[in-house]
């Protein structure tokens, strides 16, 4: 107790007033994830307001032996930011614009920003920043940055990864890399900032990001289609790209389970179509042309699609309010399981050649394993990444269900690695999917991380036991 109480004056000197959080109620809230499975326990959450000060409490907490665990948002879904008698740094204060050049299509943030903020900077200067999640009102650059954070863009934009020229990490040691380089050609030397992309906290802090930009679309089409089948939704998808091209810049999935749910739980959603069909899609077309004939495109994209027998219906957008009604359905999606009761989810990714086959056959194993589970596989179909969860059977009882979780991972997971996927697309590995890393990947990929994770934080003080363990510190994986 009076080491913390000496680290915590040392700090509050460092800091100065209203920086340190230590009452319960202002703890509450960093002390576990957004579905609530992990709770664990910060000893004080901190509120640094520049990069110095984020510097300052990492060379004071080392000195001190104590872990730090880094907050933007706090969305995460995977336990990785639940603190484990750790100090928590909240980055919501380094929420401001530090540069946005038009000119060379880029914004320099800092990690506390919000992501919709990010993009509203964007949209007033004219330009794109293509980022966009169900939790972009509330999620922070840092968190996405840490996450390699993914979403509906990635078809034409990709993940956060290539969405990042450079950036600004605090070291586990306190010295301050400053890697905020606005360039798209830097080959002298490793590339460094690939490192801390997607490394969740566990080998720097980031601060501040540069990210690229681009132009604004000012024309999309937008339509909701039914099939019955996910093998014709993805030859839908096949013909979508080969005929749209770089026009295609969202394709989404979902079944009618997924459909219902959100009709019935989300305020305001409206049925689309009027038949009933098994699989659904949202499909996007934009184009920074205020011209281009997109909605013509979709229309000989749909009709020659219902004249080949892949699609049973669609329905174009005819107003902006139709077009963020047909969105409402598939982002609220996650939030329509919640009354569903308990949910086992899955976030995984294919090849997109494999995405149709994974979600029969992995829909069929859970199916034979637990009659009355309901399969919600939904998502980024035209990059792969389906989030295959699964609903409790009605009337089962939540707990017992929930018990059934690891049986469950390795039916999806084992399936998953056969067809030459990933078992984290998009969510990373956090607690919840850290064991099951060190199962699925070969010994080569776990060593190097390990080695990786020692050379950069020797005393395993940044968010401990997430990721990747080293040590005896780490907290269990499965929710308790």
């Amino acid at each position: 107790m009076q080491v913390m109480s000496d680290l915590l004056s040392r700090l509050a000197a460092g800091l100065g007033p209203n920086s340190i959080f230590t009452d319960p109620v202002d703890k509450e809230p960093h002390e576990h994830e957004g579905r609530k499975l992990y709770r664990g326990r910060a000893l004080a959450v901190l509120k640094p307001r520049s990069t110095a000060e984020v510097a300052e409490i990492v060379k004071l907490a080392r000195a001190a032996g104590t872990p730090i665990v880094v907050h933007s948002g706090n969305t995460g879904l995977t336990g990785g930011g639940v603190p484990y008698d750790a100090l928590v740094i909240s980055t919501e204060r380094m929420n401001t614009v530090q540069d946005l050049d038009v000119a060379n299509a880029t914004i320099t943030v800092g990690a506390g920003m919000v992501l919709a903020d990010v993009q509203r900077a964007a949209s007033d200067a004219g330009m794109l920043f293509p980022l966009s999640l169900g939790a972009e009102g509330s999620c922070r650059i840092g968190g996405n940055v840490s996450s390699n954070a993914g979403g509906i863009g990635v078809l034409r934009y990709g993940n956060t990864r290539d969405l990042v020229l450079g950036l600004e990490v605090v070291l586990a040691d306190g010295r301050i890399w400053n890697g905020l380089k606005k360039l798209r050609k830097d080959n002298a030397g490793y590339d460094l900032k690939h490192l801390f992309i997607g490394s969740e906290g566990t080998l720097g802090i980031v601060t501040a990001a540069s990210l690229k930009l681009f132009p604004k679309p000012l024309s999309r089409a937008i339509a909701f289609v039914g099939a019955a089948t996910p093998h014709a939704m993805m030859a839908l998808f096949q013909k979508a790209r080969a005929d749209c091209g770089t026009a295609l810049s969202a394709f989404e999935l979902l079944p009618r389970f997924g459909l219902e749910a959100s009709l019935k739980h989300i305020p305001g959603t409206v049925r689309p179509l009027a038949g009933d069909h098994a699989w659904l899609a949202v499909i996007e077309l934009t184009s920074p042309a205020a011209d281009a004939p997109l909605r013509d495109d979709l229309e000989t994209l749909l009709g020659a699609a219902f004249e080949d027998g892949l699609i049973e219906d669609a329905t174009i957008a005819q107003s902006e309010a139709q077009a963020l009604g047909f969105w409402r359905i598939r982002e609220g999606l996650s939030e329509a399981q919640g009354p569903e009761g308990a949910s086992i989810k899955h976030d995984v990714s294919v090849p997109v050649s494999r995405v149709a086959d994974f979600i029969v056959e992995a829909t069929a194993l859970c199916e034979a394993a637990l009659p009355g589970i309901r399969v919600c596989a939904f998502g980024h179909a035209g990059d792969g990444n389906i989030h295959f969860n699964l609903s409790q059977p009605v009337g089962m009882d939540p707990a017992a269900y929930l018990a059934e979780w690891h049986h469950f991972n390795t039916i999806v997971h084992d399936k998953v690695v056969a067809l030459h996927g990933s078992i984290a697309a998009e969510h990373g590995i956090g607690l919840i999917k850290r064991d099951e890393l060190v199962h699925y990947k070969d010994p080569v990929t776990i060593d190097l991380m390990r080695t990786l994770k020692r050379a950069l934080d020797p005393d395993n003080l940044l968010n401990p036991g997430k990721v990747i363990s080293i040590g005896d510190n780490a907290p269990p994986a499965l929710p308790v």
